[in-house]
């Protein structure tokens, strides 16, 4: 992607981002009726119309690139620009009015990932990350952690539930009693941390690319690793995450291999 197609793309995915956070906040304000989804996931009013905002924004600002969202699906061709697109990650929270919700937006180029936006609006802040231009926060460059030993670490779990069900949950559980503290802060908000600086370590077991898509390219571009649970890097069939400092993260999955 050039460098005018990348200014385009991340102009486009900020304003989306901006107007999907108008439609969040309104129905924050409001309420809104809860339907279940086939997969019994809930879904709502305000993950729908924040949808339709963002997809507007993108056509218009890319009409070249397919969209693939959560509540639409797939336009377009996966091959080429794919914006990936969850318009209100954590719609759970968000129905219990909890503030651990975002708007995912990443654009993917021939399958690698190559531009994030993360606005979580009722949280207050807004990250974003292009390939080769660092990660920021609210306009300021952020950057993981420097720790490097286990002792000093500071873990964060998420979904972990297929996790419990085979050997690695033993090896989770070795890597909670070596690291210095363990959080579950979830969904977004432990990336966001990760690249700041504030945490070292994140690990799920049951997520969609959909969720974490832009996240993998913030925490990359703020010098974390950012892989599957294997170490594989992110697709569209990725399922798990770990992701966290170069140093750490070599650490935790040499131990999750064994």
């Amino acid at each position: 992607m050039n460098s005018d197609t990348a200014a385009i793309a991340l102009a486009a995915a900020r304003e989306a981002a901006a107007a999907a956070a108008e439609v969040i906040r309104h129905y924050w304000r409001r309420g809104v009726e809860v339907e279940l989804k086939s997969d019994a996931t809930p879904v709502t009013v305000a993950d729908r119309e924040a949808e339709q905002a963002i997809r507007r924004i993108l056509q218009a600002a890319l009409p070249q690139a397919s969209i693939y969202g959560e509540e639409f699906g797939l336009d377009g061709e996966r091959g080429g620009l794919l914006w990936l697109v969850d318009p209100l990650d954590g719609t759970k929270s968000f129905v219990r009015r909890t503030p651990f919700f975002s708007t995912q937006i990443a654009l993917m180029e021939r399958g690698e990932l190559v531009l994030g936006v993360s606005s979580a609006p009722v949280y207050g802040e807004t990250m974003w990350a292009v390939a080769g231009q660092g990660a920021w926060l609210d306009g300021e460059r952020v950057r993981t952690a420097d720790t490097a030993e286990m002792a000093q670490a500071s873990l964060s779990t998420g979904n972990v539930k297929t996790l419990t069900g085979d050997a690695r949950w033993d090896a989770l559980g070795a890597l909670i009693r070596d690291s210095n503290r363990i959080r579950g802060y979830g969904d977004f908000c432990h990336y966001h941390l990760l690249a700041r600086g504030s945490l070292d370590l994140v690990i799920e077991s049951d997520v969609n690319i959909l969720d974490i898509a832009a996240l993998a390219v913030i925490v990359r571009e703020a010098g974390g690793v950012f892989t599957d649970l294997d170490g594989a890097p992110p697709t569209l069939d990725t399922r798990s995450v770990l992701a966290g400092t170069p140093a750490i993260h070599a650490q935790a999955l040499r131990r999750l291999r064994r």
